[in-house]
């Protein structure tokens, strides 16, 4: 790493400066209203080949060009500007360490609300451990909210907007108050959509079972990841509607995303999961996933984007 966090590189606007020297005006409707798009792509340092790898590069800017569709963005910017920008602002800072991207399309200038553009980008890695602490936790003591996931119907949770994370904040911050880590949401028929930030995977009797795209969940890279990772190693995958009660007699369960990786759950609204430690398959899980973003595993190697 060559610089430290607080001086570290970002690319902002085709320029890479001192993250201190990239200005927004406090009227652009990015700083008034969350109108911006996001991705965060974690990057993965493999030691032995002296070679950082970024996470499923191509899903991601996939989702973020949707994302700015569906908010309605005049995008100016391609995937192949999305990668270049990425790969120059990491070898800028000359990152040899696991990373979190966080690459923002955000509307600029004088407008509203309403304003479709002018659209500009920015690209700030971070190493993952300087990520919020909740992204660092072994382990999770969740309770349910009482605040309801955005629907299709409100504020779409398949658009990954700055706006969206209110919800989220809302629900944590009830969390964090009462003395948990983080909560779980219910959808708006009282069924279980995800995480702040975050999906939702349990397991009973040996199978994983996480809820609907379509019950207010995100279409999490991370969760598609793990449902395939978990076919490859002979699991029982359901997706299917998820009712709260369930939640307090699983087996195991866990709460995944860039950020985050994936979290064992420890209790539920002081319901103890299993035995209140890490479960059996929820570590294999992990410990694949990790193989595979690290490029230590054969297999899913079109996943991963060498930057050096």
């Amino acid at each position: 790493m060559k610089y430290d966090v607080a001086n570290r590189r970002i690319w902002f606007k085709g320029e890479i400066l001192n993250v201190n020297d990239a200005k927004i005006n406090v009227l652009a409707p990015t700083s008034q209203f969350g109108l911006n798009v996001f991705e965060g792509i974690p990057c993965y340092w493999n030691e032995e080949e002296q070679q950082l790898y970024a996470f499923r590069l191509q899903a991601h800017y996939e989702r973020l060009l949707r994302s700015a569709k569906l908010i309605q963005l005049d995008c100016k910017y391609t995937i192949e500007d999305f990668t270049k920008a990425l790969v120059d602002v990491i070898k800028a800072n000359e990152y040899k360490e696991n990373l979190s991207v966080r690459q923002t399309l955000f509307v600029d200038g004088f407008g509203s609300w309403g304003s479709e553009g002018p659209v500009e980008m920015f690209v700030a890695p971070i190493p993952r451990g300087k990520t919020s602490a909740e992204y660092n936790k072994k382990g999770l003591n969740c309770c349910v909210t009482s605040w309801r996931r955005i629907s299709d119907e409100t504020l779409s949770p398949r658009i990954k907007c700055g706006a969206n994370y209110i919800n989220s904040r809302v629900g944590q911050r009830e969390a964090l108050r009462n003395g948990y880590d983080t909560c779980i949401f219910l959808n708006e028929f009282g069924k279980v959509a995800e995480g702040p930030g975050s999906c939702f995977f349990m397991v009973k009797d040996g199978c994983i079972i996480t809820p609907q795209l379509t019950d207010s969940v995100l279409e999490s890279i991370t969760r598609d990841s793990i449902i395939k990772i978990a076919l490859a190693n002979g699991y029982k995958v359901v997706d299917r509607t998820i009712d709260r009660t369930e939640l307090y007699t699983c087996d195991e369960a866990f709460l995944c995303g860039s950020a985050m990786e994936i979290t064992p759950v420890l209790s539920i609204d002081k319901y103890i999961i299993g035995n209140g430690d890490t479960g059996v398959i929820t570590k294999d899980l992990h410990i694949t996933y990790l193989k595979i973003a690290q490029g230590k595993d054969g297999n899913f190697k079109d996943w991963i984007t060498s930057i050096y």
